[in-house]
């Protein structure tokens, strides 16, 4: 996609085209690896999109490595990820993995006549109860369980107005937070 910039300075490109350069100087020799930094660091939403084809297309015929703490662009963008914290690896999944698992562990419930949260707590498979705004809870579930059907029971039978009960599914961010917060707290005991 330089054909139609292939006169003008490299310096003089919209930052978008820039990228592609890079690229195309990273893939010319056809390399078995090509590594990219914050590939679309700097890029309106248009060309975020045009760069994450390319780095797609790019991965059906080379290893793409991408380094990028754009954590929602690494899910966007990647097969697999691998965290890095202090030098160790501390995570390495596949995407699919990441994005297929059932972690019901967590269920946002809203109520419109909340019963509180020493009632909520008693319900089945229920550990912990954190009150969030406007009528939601976080459930925190026992791990493997997904207690949304009794929940939903309890719910009608008592007249609480249940407007969502949904699994909370933990984001790449999420993941990463508590990886890397948790080993700097462990260091810092």
């Amino acid at each position: 996609g330089l054909s139609d910039v292939s006169r003008r300075i490299i310096g003089n490109l919209s930052k978008g085209y820039q990228q592609r350069v890079g690229i195309a100087q990273a893939i010319l020799h056809r390399p078995d690896v090509v590594i990219r930094d914050e590939p679309t660091v700097g890029l309106d939403p248009n060309q975020i999109r045009e760069i994450r084809g390319l780095i797609t297309r790019l991965g059906e015929q080379h290893s793409v490595l991408l380094s990028s703490h754009i954590l929602p662009e690494i899910q966007a963008t990647c097969s697999r990820v691998v965290i890095i914290n202090r030098g160790r690896v501390v995570f390495d999944q596949a995407m699919e993995v990441i994005q297929g698992q059932d972690q019901t562990t967590q269920i946002i419930l809203g109520l419109h006549a909340s019963p509180g949260a020493e009632t909520l707590a008693q319900l089945p498979d229920v550990d912990r109860v954190e009150a969030l705004e406007d009528g939601l809870w976080r459930l925190h579930c026992a791990p493997g369980k997904d207690p949304r059907n009794a929940i939903a029971e309890k719910a009608a039978q008592n007249g609480w107005g249940l407007f969502e009960l949904h699994a909370s599914r933990r984001t790449l961010e999420e993941i990463f937070s508590e990886l890397t917060s948790r080993e700097t707290t462990k260091e810092a005991a």
